[in-house]
């Protein structure tokens, strides 16, 4: 499933935790935990000004928020890892898939949004419902580096006291997830794929990215798939 703008802003998000909730696999954030959250972001930047954002996974290839500005960006101190279970939204309680996160260490090549100052209550406000389901993820303001340039972004980074945090896998243990695991969202392998993608029409050839790509063929191979 490719969700939108709509379907975020119609409570795709919402209803896939409180699915998460029933299943008791998840907690979910409620609308007043996600509004204070976004006001703590916010404080440190005047009423008139532009935000960005910085996307490393499905934000690259999906941001479905509207910007005003697009540019490459690297960021350091932290590396995009298939750490985060998803049991609802990529998986299921019984076989759950893994998205990327943020960890912390290294560097990471990814996408920096410009939010226009007028649109930014209603794109943050998708963003946060998209991002902060439950306590999966924490945003953060980082440093980022555009070409010549050095810009202040938010993103979202891996909560490690969260039940969800995966810590560091295997590339065998995060292709068998991805190869097998699909939920309301789609599966796994997609979103490996797309994320691949793009960062190949980036220039960018993440290794650990491309090895991970390969054991998932690899188990489609032992499982007779093509």
């Amino acid at each position: 499933m490719i969700y939108t703008r709509d379907t975020i802003r119609d409570g795709l998000f919402t209803r896939l935790a409180e699915e998460g909730s029933r299943l008791g696999v998840l907690r979910p954030c409620t609308t007043e935990e996600r509004a204070a959250s976004r006001r703590r972001m916010l404080e440190r930047v005047a009423p008139d000004a532009d935000v960005w954002v910085f996307g490393y996974g499905s934000l690259m290839w999906n941001p479905a928020i509207r910007f005003r500005e697009r540019a490459h960006a690297r960021l350091f101190g932290w590396h995009r890892s298939f750490c985060l279970w998803t049991p609802v939204g990529r998986g299921t309680p019984d076989n759950p898939g893994l998205v990327l996160a943020l960890d912390r260490g290294g560097s990471c090549h990814g996408i920096a949004y410009r939010v226009a100052a007028e649109d930014r209550d209603t794109e943050l406000d998708l963003l946060w419902q998209r991002e902060m389901v439950s306590d999966g993820y924490r945003p953060r303001w980082v440093r980022l580096h555009c070409g010549g340039r050095s810009v202040e972004a938010i993103t979202w980074v891996i909560n490690p006291a969260g039940d969800r945090y995966a810590g560091k896998l295997e590339a065998s243990t995060i292709a068998g997830h991805l190869a097998t695991a699909e939920g309301r969202l789609g599966s796994g392998r997609d979103y490996l794929e797309n994320t691949i993608a793009h960062l190949d029409e980036l220039g960018i050839r993440e290794k650990r990215l491309h090895r991970i790509r390969d054991a998932v063929r690899a188990v489609d191979a032992a499982n007779g798939e093509e």
